[in-house]
């Protein structure tokens, strides 16, 4: 019989050690706490460029004390993307000295976020930028040869994130650009043109000056060939394109942002990798139809759930191009904005 029954046990059993339940801490830590720090005294920084994990950001722009600063993130952000052209806030060791660490511990609310998917049918996200306010297509004319269907998608990403789209045309000296150029034309979109002898540096310049740009493009276009010469000391690394696939390499495995200078007035370029594809999964089309402010009027006589494609019954935009309402100019404005909504909707792979 177990002492346990015994009298002893009736009188002594509430100081049993084994009656005693400790919790355990393995890790010896403090208990934690749903108050956080306000980080006061936190500096506000731009994200250059993002690297496994770390961050390289430069704080007090265009100031006395400008510095960058590697910086990892706070555990308190959890997995909210910090991505190039973020403005965060950092505590910790700013100083920006050599094996110095600061932390990241809020992002600033952003103007645009330039996103994509995986692909048509993934609605999760890829952040590709924040804070750009214009989108510089690059396309090549030749080798490799140009994906309209790319350009288009971009395009509606561009759109989407109300953003100022742009088209660079490279190696115009190979093949001459008027294909491309027809392409964008009625959407009112600007056109540059490029050779690697004369890239366009004196007409780009005073585009980028007082603005947050990216450059977007598929492999093998030119792009870092194009920021060396905006920027000269941005050393970006050049590929070539393989003659057999007629693909480019990946000479860019990060976003980069880099400033532009001329005289006291400076911008921003940002440097992408190349992209092979440009899914639209998390894009509403109605968005789209922002784009064509002079056609939204039309749009919205149309019935509910029209899709504005050329077989949608009852669309207003072919009553108004019937009955000339619209004029002659229009037509191809309406071609482009169904062009761009099947393109959204996963009708022309990118």
């Amino acid at each position: 019989m177990s002492w346990r029954s015994t009298d002893a046990y009736d009188a002594y059993g509430d100081w049993d050690e084994d009656a005693v339940r400790v919790r355990p801490n393995p890790k010896a830590n403090r208990p934690r706490t749903k108050d956080r720090p306000s980080h006061d005294d936190a500096e506000d920084g731009r994200v250059l460029t993002v690297d496994r994990g770390r961050f390289t950001v430069l704080v007090d722009e265009d100031g006395a004390d400008e510095r960058v600063v590697t910086a990892s993130r706070a555990r308190e952000l959890g997995k909210q993307a910090i991505v190039t052209g973020d403005i965060v806030r950092l505590v910790g060791d700013t100083s920006g000295a050599e094996g110095s660490l600061a932390r990241v511990v809020g992002i600033r609310d952003r103007s645009t976020l330039l996103r994509r998917s995986a692909d048509d049918s993934d609605q999760f996200e890829r952040v590709i930028v924040a804070n750009a306010d214009r989108l510089f297509i690059v396309a090549a004319t030749m080798n490799p040869e140009p994906r309209p269907r790319l350009i288009d998608r971009t395009l509606v990403a561009a759109l989407d994130a109300g953003i100022e789209p742009a088209l660079i045309l490279t190696k115009t000296d190979l093949k001459p650009a008027d294909e491309l150029r027809a392409l964008v034309d009625p959407l009112g979109i600007r056109v540059f043109e490029s050779t690697l002898e004369r890239p366009p540096r004196d007409i780009l310049v005073p585009e980028l000056l007082g603005h947050v740009s990216v450059l977007v493009g598929h492999s093998g276009v030119g792009k870092s060939t194009l920021v060396n010469a905006l920027v000269p000391d941005a050393g970006r690394e050049t590929g070539h394109v393989n003659e057999v696939t007629g693909r480019g390499r990946h000479t860019s495995s990060s976003s980069f942002a880099l400033r532009v200078h001329d005289g006291d007035e400076s911008g921003w370029i940002i440097d992408t990798p190349g992209v092979r594809s440009f899914g639209l999964g998390h894009v509403d089309p109605a968005s789209i139809v922002t784009g064509f402010p002079d056609l939204t009027n039309t749009v919205s006589e149309c019935p509910r759930g029209c899709t504005h494609r050329a077989d949608a019954p009852d669309c207003e935009l072919d009553e108004a191009l019937r009955e000339g309402t619209l004029g002659e100019a229009s037509r191809a404005r309406v071609e482009s904005l169904r062009r761009l909504l099947d393109s959204a909707r996963g009708g022309e792979r990118g």
